[in-house]
């Protein structure tokens, strides 16, 4: 069973960005855009990138691997409308299967478990965020 709505699902599905945000060394935020898929046989978000390794984000998940994740757009500016998903978890680091989720990108890759799930005007048209925590991850 998903933890995911089926809403949702194909919202991640129809989406090629998001922003990834780590924790550096000092206690300071870090976000970047990043490339991503939804995992389906998992239930995960998988994050890829060129020279991934080499970067401050994957530097940053080896000392804290506790993340968030946006995805998020604006279909339309009148009437003002925008919805996303915001997902925290921990990152786990893989060092293949990266190359899968986008063009020339490097095998290294994060798989992220879904510990919360925050989503907005995914459901239907309203503002109100559907936020809720994956049993077994309080």
């Amino acid at each position: 069973m998903t933890v995911f709505t089926s809403a949702e699902i194909a919202y991640l599905k129809s989406q090629l960005l998001g922003r990834l945000a780590t924790v550096g060394p000092s206690g300071q935020p870090h976000v970047v855009p990043v490339g991503f898929r939804y995992n389906p046989d998992l239930d995960t978000i998988d994050i890829g990138g060129h020279a991934f390794a080499r970067r401050k984000k994957f530097r940053d998940v080896q000392r804290h691997p506790q993340v968030a994740f946006v995805i998020d757009d604006l279909p339309s500016v009148n009437p003002w409308r925008a919805r996303g998903i915001e997902i925290r978890g921990e990152a786990e680091i893989l060092d293949t299967g990266g190359e899968t989720i986008g063009p020339g990108f490097d095998p290294e890759m994060f798989r992220i478990r879904p510990e919360r799930i925050v989503s907005w005007g995914i459901e239907g048209t309203g503002f109100a965020p559907n936020a809720r925590s994956v049993p077994g991850k309080d």
